[in-house]
């Protein structure tokens, strides 16, 4: 279908959380500080796991993509947020809404995938310890990043390509805060029966799927530390996995607002869940990996003392090359 009198939607308005410009200043300081967090915690385990040489292992290979990923997929949505929060005019170009459409499917399915990478990883660890180093090797790892990178390519391409497609001839209040398939789909003035299909179907693949292989991991890990003998050696299992399955599981709440594209859930509860994992989550994952791991803890201090003690190494020395100019000065007559 083509638009009569060439009245396609040529720019989306973001409606986003409220009206009220003192709710707005509100949400943007908090969203801002939240926002802070997630760049600097996400940055710091990029740091720390690239050059700590106790953190050179597929766990924190993992972790580190997953960081990276975490940052590239704000990126997509919150500082366009910030800025709509203190802008008098909500307006998303169509190219700019696809262009956000298309990463945010991109690092959102590639994230489901290296999730269930990671799960993989602590299952192997755990199953079978003795073969840990052998199975995940570097080359197995890098490969594995490579294909959860890459995972989200087909999807976001084929999801935005179709979405964008799609005749836009009426209404272009975009009822949420950045452009989401499910309601940039509710503007659309055609059937979308076809393409709804196509989109439960790419939630099954690329959300379901990967959520359903990290409970079978997780399934099989919880039974095999619950037959360890030692106490202690529970408790580590525990600890080591606990971290990966509530971060894991917060990836449930997508499948609320992609099962069903055109469901009557009220879009105020749909922003309160699509916040869920794309502000909060991206947050809680530094939070959660260093503050409940020892290692990744003690590699932050070892960072920092050795930036501070090269800080003081290098003041030393001009401190000290100063001091030898002005002994070895000739005095002038």
């Amino acid at each position: 279908m083509i638009c009569e009198n060439h009245t396609r939607v040529t720019e989306f308005i973001l409606l986003g959380f409220t009206n009220n410009p003192e709710m707005q200043v509100s949400l943007f300081i908090l969203f801002l500080a939240i926002y802070t967090v997630t760049l600097l915690g996400n940055f710091l385990i990029v740091t720390v796991t690239s050059v700590d040489p106790a953190l050179q292992t597929p766990v924190y290979f993992f972790l580190r993509n997953l960081s990276l990923l975490e940052v590239c997929f704000t990126l997509v949505m919150v500082q366009k947020m910030l800025v709509d929060l203190v802008s008098p005019r909500k307006i998303i170009s169509f190219v700019g809404c696809g262009t956000q459409m298309y990463f945010f499917f991109l690092f959102g399915s590639s994230e489901c995938f290296l999730l269930s990478m990671m799960a993989y990883d602590r299952f192997v660890a755990i199953y079978n310890p003795l073969h840990y180093s052998v199975i995940m090797n570097r080359s197995l790892c890098l490969w594995l990043a490579i294909g959860s990178w890459m995972s989200g390519v087909p999807v976001s391409m084929l999801q935005t390509a179709w979405m964008m497609a799609l005749p836009f001839c009426g209404p272009n209040a975009v009822d949420h805060f950045f452009c989401d398939g499910p309601p940039v789909l509710k503007l659309v003035t055609v059937d979308t029966t076809i393409y709804e299909m196509q989109a439960l179907a790419s939630t099954l693949l690329f959300i379901m799927f990967p959520f359903s292989l990290i409970l079978v991991s997780y399934t099989c890990i919880i039974i095999t530390f619950l037959r360890m003998s030692s106490a202690t050696g529970r408790q580590k299992a525990f600890s080591t996995c606990s971290s990966h399955l509530m971060v894991s599981l917060f990836y449930g709440t997508a499948s609320l607002t992609y099962l069903r594209p055109k469901s009557n859930q009220s879009p105020e509860s749909k922003k309160l869940v699509s916040l869920s994992y794309t502000v909060i989550t991206p947050m809680l994952n530094p939070i959660i990996y260093s503050l409940r791991n020892n290692e990744v803890k003690g590699a932050v201090k070892r960072t920092i003392t050795q930036k501070v003690l090269q800080k003081l190494d290098v003041f030393w020395l001009l401190l000290c090359k100063n001091a030898s100019k002005v002994g070895t000065a000739e005095p002038t007559n």
